[in-house]
């Protein structure tokens, strides 16, 4: 029998993931460095936000329905999307084509994100696929114009070693990537959402892992591990935004919920110890709520839910809680509150929502020991409204307040015929969006004496960062019905020897890397900067005939130009054609192109960059010397600062380094 799950719902770093029956396992979605999987277009990105998008790019607008899949019925998590009234408008960027626009058949996977996707399966130890298919997934939140999202699944079974164990890996998948929202815009008849195509076909690898994550810390060293397989091949891509990961969260009295919009992998072990909490308060609340109404208590375990009495205790809620929708916008006629007047001069109505015997449970904002809002129904109903596209509700435990008077709470219990315990929920918004969201309301609000429902969450996020760790709800969690086949994309078998090719042309690991940097003669730092920043293939293939220190140096400074001029000019300045002070100067010249050494040794020669001959820079510093003898003399060593802009000035195009040794060998001299 399982035990009452125990903990402080206000101290979630207390919380013993063993005793709650903690389980969690980690989705990566992991952009590859190559051109789209299905169009061959480019894999490029373009730094546009709605602001900044040039008026020069088409604009085609969509709507999208939830159709019916293979097994002839609709997806839970389509069918709510298709209630959204929602329509959408595709910026078609440059690298954007028919098959961006769905007006072409979609081409075979690109080789090279297959064979990186292979890569990486391998490294993870799994077992590839004898046959590749590529499926449909449906999803229609219009981040896809065709309505899904091609996958294909290539290989399973793997296994992902960490600091606290070994990590199963379900799945290695290669997928398409979705268009980038830009704006979203509440009209008259619903929401309008703006999406950039740049992003839409780039190859994903997704990554799922077996539900063996032990703890919220290990779900962040897992993480790392996964990012560090990935990175292994040097084919993915880097910078905010190419790699995402989605955690899957449930403990024994709750059940699984997928999170998403964890970049951030400090965030990690925050997210999910809070995802903990809010599990654990809605289970206490669940059975708090079935005493009340004398129905049989919620186990404390999923796996003891009896279907039967579960359908029994639905059927009461619903008596319970039945829809009574009524348009209370009278007793807001003579209101001072500003969101509502603007709200109603608009158009919009005030719609209230009567919830027997929740009054006191649906919560005001608190915060937990670190900070973070502890969970609270009322916050729950909200997020279910947003998802209709107003932005917000007002509840009875919350008010009077946002301008709202007593007398008008009064009021609307007066309209609604409230007993004592009764609570309410407002929605000011155009009519049918109000009904939308309010059933809605009422459907996360029966869930109440239920175990939390499963579904996808994201991470809140507030001026580009995690407000607190809190999540709130997306959307149901996918069905079965979500996939199926892609008929345009015939099925591609992968032969044993390709296989084979691929085991035995891994890349290197990471510690043979550090092994090879050990041979040339570069700092710790350097070292460490080279293998960070993915520059160490690059270093060791133009170091030959190079001062190390100095090539890497170069390079780390410098990575965005083109290697092998960055080469050239340091081979220039060992060589004498070029002064150490120009070196800057010819880097700005030649920027971001690949240049030969010729070219580069002729600029050198038309712009006279080569450094001072040494005896006559020899010349000019003892002249120098001489005619400030006494100041020498009188300051010794100290001369060199002042002494060494003069002599900068007078040799223009010295090398500064040879300058300063000069320099200080000649006091030296005048000194002893």
């Amino acid at each position: 029998m399982a035990d009452e799950p125990q903990g402080d719902v206000h101290r979630s770093s207390g919380l013993d993931p063993e005793q709650l029956g903690f389980m969690c396992g980690i989705e990566v979605h992991q952009q590859l460095a190559t051109g789209k999987l299905h169009s061959r277009q480019s894999g490029e990105l373009y730094d546009i936000t709605v602001d900044t998008l040039p008026e020069d790019w088409p604009r085609f607008e969509r709507r999208l329905r939830a159709s019916r899949g293979e097994g002839g019925a609709v997806d839970v998590a389509a069918r709510f999307e298709s209630k959204r009234n929602r329509t959408f408008v595709y910026a078609q960027s440059p690298n954007a084509g028919l098959i961006e626009l769905d007006e072409q058949p979609p081409l075979a996977l690109d080789e090279n994100a297959l064979d990186i996707t292979l890569t990486v399966a391998a490294l993870l130890k799994s077992k590839p696929v004898s046959l590749i298919q590529t499926m449909r997934k449906t999803v229609v939140d219009g981040s896809n114009t065709s309505g899904f999202q091609r996958t294909s699944l290539i290989a399973t079974d793997g296994v992902l070693e960490t600091e606290e164990g070994t990590v199963g890996v379900d799945v290695v998948c290669l997928e398409e990537d979705s268009a980038r929202k830009l704006d979203t815009v509440a009209t008259s008849h619903g929401q309008q959402v703006l999406y950039n195509l740049d992003r839409l076909g780039l190859p994903l690898i997704e990554i799922a892992t077996s539900p063996d994550v032990v703890s919220p810390d290990h779900a962040k060293i897992t993480a790392m591990a996964l990012g560090r397989v990935l990175r292994q091949t040097r084919r993915v891509r880097r910078g905010l935004g190419s790699i995402r990961q989605d955690l899957n969260v449930s403990i024994g009295a709750g059940d699984r919920v997928e999170i998403k919009g964890c970049q951030d992998l400090n965030w990690i072990p925050q997210i999910i110890r809070l995802e903990m909490a809010r599990q654990l308060h809605f289970y206490r609340l669940a059975n708090e709520l079935r005493t009340e109404l004398g129905l049989p208590p919620l186990p404390p375990h999923r796996d003891l839910d009896d279907s039967g009495v579960e359908t029994k205790v639905a059927q009461a809620v619903h008596d319970h809680l039945p829809l009574a929708l009524h348009d209370v916008t009278s007793v807001f006629a003579g209101t001072s509150s500003g969101m509502i007047v603007d709200g109603l001069a608009s158009g919009s109505v005030m719609m209230a929502l009567s919830l027997k015997g929740l009054l006191g449970k649906l919560g005001t904002k608190r915060l937990d020991e670190d900070g973070a809002q502890l969970p609270r129904l009322g916050r729950e109903l909200a997020g279910a409204a947003k998802l209709a596209g107003v932005k917000g509700i007002f509840h009875a435990d919350e008010l009077p307040a946002y301008g709202i008077t007593a007398d008008e709470v009064d009021g609307v219990r007066s309209e609604l015929r409230l007993d004592e315990g009764d609570a309410f929920v407002l929605c000011c918004a155009p009519d049918w969006q109000a009904t939308l969201a309010l059933e809605a309301v009422l459907g996360r609000a029966r869930m109440a004496w239920h175990r939390i429902p499963q579904e996808v969450r994201n991470v809140v996020v507030k001026k580009g960062a995690p407000e607190d760790g809190t999540t709130a709800p997306m959307r149901p969690l996918p069905g079965r019905s979500r996939m199926y086949p892609e008929t345009d994309v015939p099925p591609q078998p992968l032969a044993a020897e390709a296989w084979q090719t691929v085991l035995e042309t891994l890349p290197m690991s990471d510690s043979a890397r550090t092994e090879r940097l050990v041979s040339y003669d570069v700092s710790t730092d350097q070292s460490d900067q080279l293998l960070a920043r993915e520059l160490d293939d690059i270093f060791c293939e133009h170091a030959e005939g190079l001062p190390a220190k100095a090539w890497a140096a170069l390079l780390l400074n410098h990575d965005e130009e083109h290697p092998e001029t960055l080469a050239g000019i340091l081979a220039l300045r060992e060589a004498g054609h070029l002064s150490r002070d120009h070196m800057e100067r010819i880097i700005a010249a030649h920027q971001g192109r690949r240049v030969s050494m010729e070219d580069l040794k002729a600029f050198c020669e038309e712009h006279d960059l080569a450094p001072a001959d040494i005896g006559g820079l020899e010349e000019v510093i003892n002249g120098i010397i001489a005619e400030r003898l006494d100041f020498v003399k009188e300051r010794g060593m100290g001369a060199m600062g002042p002494l060494m802009g003069v002599v900068m000035q007078a040799a223009g195009g010295a090398d500064g380094k040879e300058v300063s040794a000069l320099l200080r060998a000649a006091i030296q001299a005048v000194l002893e």
